[in-house]
């Protein structure tokens, strides 16, 4: 009889602690910091080449985002998966394969050099693109884009 109490007892506590974790939290925003302008975007710089350099190996898995936009284009997002224990080389191997994959290679030239550098080049024709990192969730290694 004491165990089923105990029991009851735990039960309606379990309950009631995820009742109070499903309340709805409140807002603490000002009318005045609502009513405040979005910041406006970044203004893009273009060029016919970058270098994007990775330094470090991967401590976790993640994903990193680049964004490439052909000047008076639309954006386009470059995704990257990356494994835990990656070597840089590797994860400079993979950035190459996504941008060979998602952008193509019909407008730029997508290189390797010294193993952990992606070499970016538009092909003669083709409109100067801006190139930017936009995230990354992959602990370890450093990325950096360049302009060439």
């Amino acid at each position: 009889m004491k165990m089923s109490r105990l029991a009851l007892a735990g039960s309606a506590l379990l309950v009631a602690s995820l009742a109070l974790a499903q309340v709805p939290a409140t807002s603490t925003t000002t009318d005045a910091a609502a009513a405040a302008p979005a910041t406006p975007a970044k203004k893009l710089s273009y060029t016919d080449d970058y270098r994007i350099s990775v330094d470090e190996d991967a401590d976790s898995d993640g994903v990193i985002v680049f964004r490439v936009t052909p000047k008076g284009g639309a954006a386009q997002d470059i995704t990257v998966t990356i494994k835990n224990g990656t070597g840089e080389n590797d994860v400079a191997r993979a950035i190459k394969k996504a941008f060979e994959e998602q952008l193509g290679t019909k407008e730029q030239s997508i290189e390797m050099e010294d193993g952990e550098n992606v070499i970016i080049e538009r092909s003669m024709g083709t409109k100067d693109i801006s190139l930017l990192l936009i995230s990354s969730t992959v602990k370890g290694p450093t990325i950096k884009v360049h302009r060439d």
